[in-house]
């Protein structure tokens, strides 16, 4: 009887095997790719920690549009700019919506402006969007903020007395005293320790992230989620930030001028107070958390990484460095601030810091989307629910839009006549309706550091340039330069 009854159970799992794997593999117009197991799909071909190389495989193999599967969950990938263009631009209200992302998921839980869809979204994008624009961004105060910013950093780089270092703690600060200034209404000293712990929590979160366990996490999720470990320190992370926002609210509630707001905390309570009453409001403390939380490490650990690759590629190439410290001096000078609209004028270092940006690749993986409905996609039909894996590195090294794209040359950006020359395929910042809300601030740091720095001072390595590795390293979610050190000697 004992017998019957196991075979009957080995029998009955067959039966389901089976019938689960048809349904997951049943033929259909879906992209092409290899074929997955009942339970597991592609998961025993795939690279854990290795990602980005297992669709680099696959896609020599199937092409820039195809299907995996990280077990039962179907995941398109387009690798390719045509792919990319057609589905984020082109189809923006349907690859618009936001796919499931494993390692922040028990966290935010589709809250806050990052990882919510739908009318939440909707709402929680066009106020951020307003209350960036109301405290700076894309206006002079915000560029008199950077200023500021880049101008105390110089103060403090001079105070290293060409001693080399790591940089990263520098670059840290000057990203996370910008967006300070904008959620939290004011600039933290750097030897503050509270400003001190606030930078190793984020640096915390993207190194969870990015690690290996981080993206066991994102590709095993179905079984992580349940398995105890260190893939959960990201969430622990993320909880110790909302502490010290919850504290920063705390504070802000007892000197809160409905009329007259500070920051882009002061503009939620007060969106949260007029809502009080709406039970079906948006405006609640759980997208609150969720959203100044989103973009308060977005805005810092991004802008941070892209430059610490770029100050590692110009010690690389100090033959580059010297041509925009002399562009610097051609139209900014020694003594006068460095501006936006000086960009314009500088052609050669938009160049370099365009190609500082593409080869540093800082998010390779980019966020997951998901369709909204079923639709057709380069000739094939992509189903409603389905996430979608827009790894933007692909595009980056397209050899079409990029020759030798693994190679540093800002000329790329450059026409026969000097002048910055766009190319379409430049989408670090990604595209359509989920393109990154503070490109604009970002790029404004990124150039406002670059030249406000290299205008009075000058860089060198410890080590001899030959043993200096610019090869992004990537781990897992994030592409980060190889530990470096620099020595920043006044001009």
């Amino acid at each position: 009887m004992e017998l019957f009854t196991l075979f009957l159970v080995f029998l009955v799992s067959g039966i389901l095997c089976l019938y689960t794997w048809k349904q997951m593999y049943k033929k259909s117009n879906l992209p092409p790719g290899p074929t997955p197991l009942p339970f597991f799909g592609n998961l025993l071909q795939l690279k854990a920690g290795y990602l980005m190389d297992s669709f680099k495989e696959i896609k020599e193999k199937y092409g820039d549009v195809f299907t995996v599967y990280l077990g039962p969950r179907r995941v398109v990938v387009l690798c390719g700019y045509n792919a990319v263009k057609e589905a984020l631009v082109d189809q923006s209200d349907v690859f618009g919506m936001r796919g499931l992302m494993p390692t922040v998921e028990k966290y935010f839980q589709g809250h806050g402006v990052v990882t919510s869809n739908g009318e939440c979204w909707k709402q929680l994008r066009r106020f951020s969007v307003q209350t960036l624009r109301l405290f700076g961004v894309g206006k002079r105060s915000i560029e008199e903020r950077v200023q500021e910013e880049a101008r105390c950093l110089v103060e403090a780089l001079k105070g290293t007395h060409g001693v080399a270092f790591n940089p990263t703690i520098y670059f840290s600060q000057v990203s996370a005293n910008i967006m300070c200034s904008i959620i939290f209404g004011d600039r933290f000293s750097y030897e503050d320790p509270e400003f001190q712990s606030l930078l190793h929590i984020v640096y915390d979160i993207f190194e969870s992230m990015s690690s290996f366990w981080g993206q066991l996490y994102d590709i095993y999720y179905v079984m992580m989620k349940y398995v105890p470990g260190p893939h959960h320190k990201t969430v622990k992370c993320i909880l110790q930030m909302e502490k010290f926002v919850r504290r920063r609210a705390e504070l802000c509630k007892d000197t809160l001028n409905t009329s007259s707001p500070r920051h882009l905390i002061d503009s939620f309570l007060i969106q949260m107070e007029k809502e009080k009453n709406n039970p079906s409001t948006h405006f609640n403390p759980k997208n609150f958390y969720a959203t100044v939380i989103s973009l308060f490490v977005a805005g810092t650990e991004t802008v941070s990484t892209t430059l610490r690759h770029g100050f590692l590629l110009l010690l690389k190439h100090p033959n580059i460095t010297l041509k925009v410290q002399e562009e610097i001096d051609q139209v900014i000078g020694r003594l006068r601030v460095p501006e936006p609209q000086d960009r314009e004028s500088m052609p050669y270092t938009d160049a370099v810091i365009h190609e500082i940006h593409r080869y540093a690749d800082v998010l390779p993986m980019n966020l997951v989307h998901e369709t909204s409905r079923s639709t057709q996609l380069c000739g094939f039909t992509i189903p409603k629910g389905t996430d979608v894996f827009v790894p933007l590195s692909f595009v980056l090294h397209d050899p079409k839009y990029f020759p030798d794209p693994f190679a540093f040359r800002p000329e790329r950006f450059l026409d026969e006549s000097g002048s910055f020359k766009k190319n379409e395929a430049f989408l670090i910042f990604s595209a359509g309706k989920r393109m990154c809300l503070g490109d604009g601030l970002a790029r404004h740091e990124v150039f406002l550091t670059i030249t406000t720095l290299l205008q009075n001072l000058n860089i060198t390595s410890p080590v001899d340039l030959k043993d200096l590795d610019i090869t992004p390293k990537m781990v897992g979610f994030s592409n980060y330069p190889q530990p470096f050190k620099i020595s920043f000697i006044p001009r």
